[in-house]
């Protein structure tokens, strides 16, 4: 009895049809039914009832299926172990991130990764997101973190959801009083960050669609400049909440909430070529990203 075999077997089990299946594990029809024969005659029963659209499992088939999915899942496990074990050994592992997440977020994933995994040399690019997306479409790097974009070449998985909110400096107006209103927004100087940054396309298309025009006092291309313009008292700005945390706890920066209920987030994810297999660094990376995010679902499934 061969693992492929049973992969078939259960492939068909689970789609309902060996043309779902074939297509599910990449293989031709003919090459699913032929390893399900072949394993009907290794049992000596048959596995299905064939009807016109699809199969059926028989009583015998169902018996068998929960060994055959433990004898997979152990499979399957055992080479997670060894990818694991290889990944520990060394190799190379380049990242490319947007800016946000590659100053924020992503020095404490890769902290997580090598304690795990110290022997992998790890390599980090920095852009925005549509250089990242570029990056992972060329096979530059491996892994990509940034804005959600789609391409049909790249495999995208959404991570969270990026909070960006209302930062002034701790004695504004909006401050003392708590909250501010899209409408009082759009009367006071505004500093932005980087006009080709997802951000600043995210903040203008949420004032047009509230039929303002904001007074863009400056823009710059590094958020902690940004950060720093707003704690002078120079303007007010729309900020990633990750990236103003220390400025929030030690007083300097204050978070406004909207008045009028505008909720301003941005979808993250991560980008990897599509690909039917991946090395066993990048498997064990995407481990500790979902750790990282608590995720519950694989990543490669999500």
């Amino acid at each position: 009895m061969e693992f492929i075999q049973i992969e078939a077997f259960l492939a068909a089990a689970e789609t309902g049809s060996f043309r779902r299946a074939a297509e599910t594990l990449f293989l031709s029809q003919p090459s699913v039914s032929a390893r399900v024969q072949s394993l009907e005659e290794e049992l000596g029963v048959p596995l299905f009832h064939r009807m016109g659209r699809g199969v059926r499992l028989t009583d015998m088939a169902k018996t068998f299926r929960p060994y055959a999915e433990r004898c997979v899942e152990s499979i399957r496990q055992a080479k997670d172990v060894i990818g694991a074990e290889k990944a520990s050994s060394g190799g190379v592992l380049n990242i490319a991130s947007a800016r946000v997440i590659g100053t924020y977020s992503l020095p404490f994933i890769v902290h997580k990764f090598k304690t795990k995994y110290p022997n992998v040399n790890v390599h980090i690019n920095i852009g925005r997101s549509s250089d990242v997306l570029e990056m992972v479409l060329n096979e530059d790097v491996q892994v990509g973190l940034g804005r959600e974009l789609t391409h049909p070449d790249i495999l995208t998985m959404h991570l969270y959801n990026e909070d960006v909110m209302l930062a002034t400096s701790p004695d504004h107006p909006f401050a003392i009083k708590g909250e501010a209103s899209i409408y009082e927004i759009a009367r006071e100087p505004l500093i932005l960050y980087d006009r080709e940054s997802s951000y600043f396309v995210l903040i203008s298309q949420v004032c047009r669609e509230a039929g303002i025009s904001p007074i863009v006092e400056m823009t710059l291309d590094s958020v902690e400049a940004t950060k720093h313009m707003v704690e002078l008292g120079m303007g007010i700005s729309f900020l990633p909440k990750v990236a103003v945390r220390a400025e929030v706890e030690r007083g300097s920066l204050s978070l406004i909430p909207m008045q009028d209920g505008h909720l301003v987030s941005l979808p993250t994810a991560l980008m990897l070529r599509e690909a039917h297999h991946y090395s066993p660094t990048v498997l064990a990376f995407l481990d500790v990203v979902k750790e990282f995010h608590r995720l519950d679902t694989d990543l490669l499934n999500a």
